[in-house]
């Protein structure tokens, strides 16, 4: 992509160069102030595509440790030269036209050669404007852009040279002068367009439309709550975005980095040639409940809670939790976990609000351990049918023993009716670990897993 856009611009500027030359060459020979305001407009044109080509290699460099955001903005500082030679070759131009309107005509010889000329400069100029304004929009070139722009001008320009010719060949003088003033008014046209282009480039403007689209674009993802700065402008072919996004604070980390790929993956389908910075900042939801937003400050606090019982009083809002702590740290080392915690509660949700905090150790939560003997194994298995015979649809299947460094851990699965509610099933899977510790001393944990019933005849064992 990058050789072809200097090669484009090469092409550009070795045709304005010969393109000057020609009519410069006839203009003088025939006297025509029309070719030769051409030929001096694609000297210019020349000069303008030199720098164009020298400013498309230097912007195609990559960003270094002097130029963060690359060197895009070369190709608009050479557009802004390009309008500053095109500001002046009008300038000349109109002034030489005018001149000749107010005194003698001057005599115009070999009028076909000089028409012959202006064909070739059209036709040229009509597949440069073509070839640069394919490879323009395809790499996002500013400053391609511009060289399209500034010889699709000078087509038209020629055409108008070229009719004042055909007209002066039919014997009216002054059409000559008349259309070197035209040609005059369509450089200062094009130099007027192409400067404020460079211009807004160069101070940053942001490009028309674009903020306005992207905010479009973010209608598409809910979890962003709000687009709190957007900040674009172009280097170059570049357009850098920048975008500070809220979105719900109770968000994990993970769904918020796949979020910020997904919303750039977005914008750079729709907007070409895009350099996205993306800040995402949490923020609360006016649809959080009060559970949600206590388990978020805990979550942020890295602290573990459970149990959570929110209490709304007639004048008081009572909260209380289980909060989980190593069980190596001193009460006082404990009570300074627990008052940050609460103070960070109060500070959410009100200083009125009462906090009960429940601590509790935490349990290891990496063992190493083996099966017990099968004889122990059947053992617990005995004492987990005992407490379920009473209730001829209970089922116990897969159980498992394990001897751990803390105690024996046990592990079944508890089959139970599939219409019973999870505080039901709670009570009851509770209930039978709460029997086998009783019976069993040294046991340090029972985990029930309930299934909903009926059984698969490939599980039942009894």
């Amino acid at each position: 992509m990058k050789n072809e856009k200097q090669h484009v611009a090469l092409v550009s500027m070795l045709a304005s160069g010969l393109l000057a030359i020609g009519k410069f060459t006839i203009g003088i020979f025939t006297g025509s102030i029309g070719l030769i305001s051409e030929g001096i407009h694609s000297c210019s044109d020349f000069i303008a595509t030199a720098v164009t080509w020298w400013a498309v290699r230097i912007s195609d460099k990559p960003a270094d440790d002097n130029h963060h955001y690359g060197h895009g903005k070369m190709e608009s500082m050479a557009a802004l030269f390009e309008v500053a030679l095109l500001f002046g070759a009008a300038g000349w131009i109109a002034y030489e036209a005018i001149k000749r309107l107010m005194g003698e005509p001057h005599e115009i010889i070999a009028a076909p050669l000089v028409i012959a000329v202006l064909v070739i400069s059209i036709v040229v100029d009509f597949f440069r404007v073509k070839a640069l304004r394919r490879v323009a929009k395809k790499t996002g070139s500013p400053a391609l852009e511009a060289d399209a722009l500034h010889f699709f001008s000078d087509m038209l320009a020629s055409g108008v040279v070229l009719i004042g010719i055909v007209f002066v060949t039919f014997g009216f003088v002054k059409a000559d002068a008349i259309a070197a003033i035209v040609v005059a008014c369509f450089i200062l046209s094009a130099a007027a367009t192409l400067g404020k282009r460079s211009f807004d480039s160069l101070v940053d403007t942001a490009p028309a439309g674009t903020e306005s689209k992207i905010a479009s674009l973010l209608d598409n993802f809910p979890e962003v709550i709000a687009i709190e700065r957007t900040r674009v402008r172009n280097a170059g072919p570049v357009l850098f975005i920048e975008l500070t996004l809220a979105v719900s604070r109770s968000l994990p980390l993970e769904r918020v980095s796949e979020l910020k790929n997904q919303i750039t993956q977005t914008l750079q389908q729709h907007l070409n040639h895009t350099e996205i910075t993306l800040i995402a900042i949490p923020r609360s939801e006016s649809s959080e409940t009060i559970a949600t937003r206590v388990r978020i400050i805990a979550a942020n606090l890295d602290q573990a809670i459970h149990r959570l019982t929110i209490l709304q009083l007639p004048n008081q809002l009572t909260i209380s939790f289980d909060l989980e702590l190593d069980a190596a740290l001193s009460l006082k080392q404990s009570q300074g976990i627990v008052d940050n915690l609460e103070t960070a509660i109060r500070a959410e949700l009100g200083q009125h609000v009462e906090i009960d905090t429940h601590i509790e150790p935490i349990i290891a939560n990496w063992l190493e351990g083996q099966d017990v003997p099968d004889n122990l194994k059947q053992e617990f298995e005995q004492a987990l049918y005992a407490c379920t015979a009473d209730r001829g649809d209970n089922k116990i299947s897969h159980v498992r023993v394990r001897e751990t460094s803390q105690g024996v851990i046990v592990y079944f699965d508890y089959y139970l009716p599939a219409d019973m509610c999870v505080d039901q099933v709670h009570t009851e899977v509770d209930r039978v670990e709460r029997s086998i510790r009783s019976g069993f001393p040294h046991v340090f944990r029972v985990i029930g897993h309930a299934e909903s019933l009926p059984l698969p005849q490939r599980q039942q064992i009894f």
